[in-house]
């Protein structure tokens, strides 16, 4: 087992390291579209709507970089990848990006070759049960059946957790969540876990999500982010400054309704050089002046992002909590923009 999981990796990192060596950014240009890992499905963060238009959290990260480097949009192909799949059509140049809900871990980063370009959204992994099986702490699990994705950090915070706490558990290996969901509402697990956020997006999309509750216990740290390949330095910096730009708009208050104003100048000179009225910012990627602008007006600032696809008065329903803006309470900051 240990041979295969080595040799999977150096697979992966392989694939990654000549991939990369290719130019993204350039192959991007090409072919006219942006290639981006998605999940299967996940409201709020990542779902095709009744017409195949696909929508969330996630998906604005991709549309904002499209719009930065393509000055569109909707030039983007989403691929919906599994929590297996996912870094193979990465690595193997299959997508250019991934945006689906991943955890920047030091394995990923390191072994497996991919690079984070930021978190956009600081999550902990949770538990999720039934009203009627009367539980109000994830430590009352013990001989439960779990629901887990496979592939994901998952597994082994769960595997940690209820051995840290001296109880068992049975696992219900799953690949997708609309697997989850059916699995659990069949009553083929007692419990399903994965990302707090995850649960709530889920639950959102029962007939009677009231029946069930989300547990206390968060168990781990999970910071989701983007991420491209290893070696292409100019790609990763155009992803992150993409994603930084969402988050400095919103700390700096340009929206998607004052954004054309605000481009005409200021006497704000942060927010002249993220629009592009003053300095040679976009030149430094590769870029025009405007890359940022566009970015930001395709779906709005990162406030802007969260309230319409996962916030509080979503049927996500998130708080901001973490994610808001240093200037908050929360960890959300984003590099000076000079």
């Amino acid at each position: 087992m240990k041979k295969s999981v080595f040799f999977g990796a150096l697979t992966v990192a392989g694939l990654a390291a000549g991939a990369a060596a290719a130019g993204t950014m350039d192959d991007v240009k090409a072919r006219g579209k942006l290639n981006c890992g998605v999940t299967t499905g996940l409201v709020g963060f990542a779902a095709p709507d009744a017409n195949g238009e696909w929508n969330g959290f996630d998906v604005a990260v991709c549309r904002a970089v499209a719009a930065a480097v393509l000055g569109d949009q909707n030039a983007v192909e989403f691929v919906p990848t599994t929590g297996k799949t996912r870094f193979t059509a990465l690595a193997s140049g299959e997508i250019d990006m991934l945006a689906r809900n991943t955890t920047w871990t030091f394995s990923r980063d390191v072994d497996l070759k991919f690079e984070f370009v930021g978190v956009n959204y600081y999550d902990g992994q949770g538990f999720m049960v039934p009203k009627s099986l009367g539980v109000s702490s994830a430590k009352e699990l013990d001989g439960a059946t779990v629901c887990i994705q496979t592939g994901t950090t998952t597994e082994l915070n769960l595997a940690d957790f209820f051995r840290s706490n001296n109880i068992s558990y049975e696992p219900v290996p799953i690949e997708t969540n609309a697997e989850a969901q059916q699995q659990y509402l069949a009553g083929a697990c007692d419990v399903y876990t994965t990302d707090a956020s995850g649960l709530a997006a889920t639950r959102a999309t029962f007939e009677t999500p009231g029946d069930h509750v989300i547990l206390p216990e968060i168990i781990s740290k999970e910071p989701l982010g983007p991420l491209v390949r290893h070696g292409d330095n100019e790609w990763g910096d155009i992803a992150r400054w993409s994603l930084n730009a969402l988050i400095a708009a919103e700390e700096y208050g340009v929206t998607s309704a004052n954004i054309e104003e605000l481009a005409k100048g200021t006497n704000n000179p942060e927010i002249n050089r993220l629009l592009g009225t003053e300095g040679t910012l976009g030149e430094m990627l590769g870029l025009d002046k405007e890359w940022a602008k566009r970015a930001i007006a395709a779906n709005g600032n990162y406030g802007e992002i969260f309230a319409k696809n996962i916030g509080e008065n979503t049927p996500v329903g998130l708080a901001r909590g973490l994610n808001a803006q240093w200037t908050n309470g929360g960890l959300l900051y984003a590099p000076p923009f000079r």
